[in-house]
């Protein structure tokens, strides 16, 4: 069976976009909006946000009667700096909502982004991890003017494809946003797939409380299944450029077998009719331990869920993170953030099996019909 294909080149340019917009924790107002001009240039195409600000995209004329609703999830922050108060001696207090380890923040420069456009200079003097998130007070370097309010971000250089990788400021999980409306953009233009949805989450970096939110205020429909969609740090066994990652549970729990397994049979079929055609699709199916991901939340409110995620570089923007870790003191020392980056294939791929899940999930075996054919086969070797 052909599958619909989406465009390479936009899909890169959008991804390049999205993964440059600042954003953070309660603070993802940009990316907001560009997601609003993006649903505004599509007449089909609805967008709607929750007591929350969670954002669903869905089709205007409500999709495919009496089928189980699809929502494929992304989250709209990244970790970064918030300006949370004024000390007048050309100095901030800012608080950085997000997992990042202590050497990265020492004397780290970072850049600004206030509310009426520009960009204003500066770096972290001190730190302390408080609760709810960690303290930094950063020196102003430009002599610019900033609010309360405003983001701010590592001093990174701009996003750019070299050699197959895409280096970027924030991946995480911008990049899996990007890979959700380019799926949508094809997908849209199916019949069989109008039962398929977008969720965007808030304030995910500080705890999934934007998942929390849309489970606890039904923001999806009760009994639809979820591909939540994250970027997650790659490690040897979890290679980048290996393909996407089905992801088969996380550091908290493990997610839906069923629901699993039919993502699997999906990637499995597209890659047999890659191979039939002389060509391949790259795909994983791993646990990936190292963190959380927003299915464990989905599915304990009773969601059915899983994860597909992309492998990731530089996780969180922390280079050299397995030496750090390690306590290597060389590169405690010399810590410094850099761009995330990931596999542009690896990104094509998840479009790719986001299209196919689309309309070919509920062609997945089942499990049971094939245990009972076991049985009948073979069930005379028990007497």
């Amino acid at each position: 069976m052909s599958q619909a294909k989406h465009d390479r080149a936009t899909a890169e340019q959008w991804l390049l976009e999205l993964t440059s917009i600042p954003t953070a924790a309660g603070r993802e107002d940009r990316v907001i909006a560009w997601i609003r001009e993006w649903v505004g240039g599509r007449d089909d195409l609805r967008l709607s946000c929750d007591a929350s600000g969670n954002l669903v995209v869905d089709r205007k004329d409500g999709g495919t009667p009496g089928a189980t609703p699809l929502y494929i999830t992304a989250h709209l922050d990244h970790p970064a700096f918030v300006v949370e108060k004024i000390l007048n001696d050309g100095r901030v207090e800012m608080g950085f909502r997000g997992g990042v380890r202590d050497a990265y923040f020492r004397d780290a420069p970072i850049v600004i982004h206030p509310s009426g456009g520009g960009a204003v200079r500066g770096r972290v003097e001190s730190t302390e991890q408080q609760e709810p998130y960690r303290k930094c007070v950063v020196r102003l370097e430009d002599g610019g003017e900033v609010e309360v309010g405003d983001i701010g971000v590592w001093a990174l250089p701009d996003a750019e494809i070299v050699d197959g990788i895409v280096h970027t400021p924030a991946c995480d999980d911008l990049a899996a946003l990007a890979a959700a409306l380019a799926a949508m953009d094809v997908i849209r233009g199916i019949d069989r797939a109008g039962h398929v949805r977008l969720l965007f989450t808030r304030a995910e970096e500080i705890g999934f409380i934007g998942a929390i939110a849309a489970c606890r205020d039904r923001t999806m429909t009760p009994g639809a299944k979820v591909l939540a969609l994250e970027n997650s740090r790659s490690f040897a066994e979890s290679p980048i450029g290996g393909g996407p990652i089905v992801r088969v549970g996380d550091r908290m729990s493990t997610f839906s077998p069923a629901l699993t397994a039919a993502v699997c049979a999906v990637c499995e079929t597209l890659a047999k009719e890659a191979k039939e055609a002389g060509g391949e699709y790259k795909w994983q199916r791993r646990l990936m331990p190292g963190g959380a991901c927003e299915a464990t939340a989905f599915q304990a409110y009773g969601y059915e869920a899983t994860c597909v995620c992309l492998p990731l570089g530089n996780y969180h923007n922390m280079a050299d993170l397995d030496l750090v870790e390690r306590g290597d003191e060389a590169a405690v020392a010399h810590a410094r953030c850099g761009r995330e980056y990931i596999g542009v294939e690896d990104y094509h791929g998840l479009i790719e099996m986001l299209i196919a899940c689309a309309t070919r999930l509920d062609e997945a075996p089942d499990v049971v019909a094939k245990m009972e054919k076991l049985f009948a086969d073979k069930s005379f070797v028990l007497g």
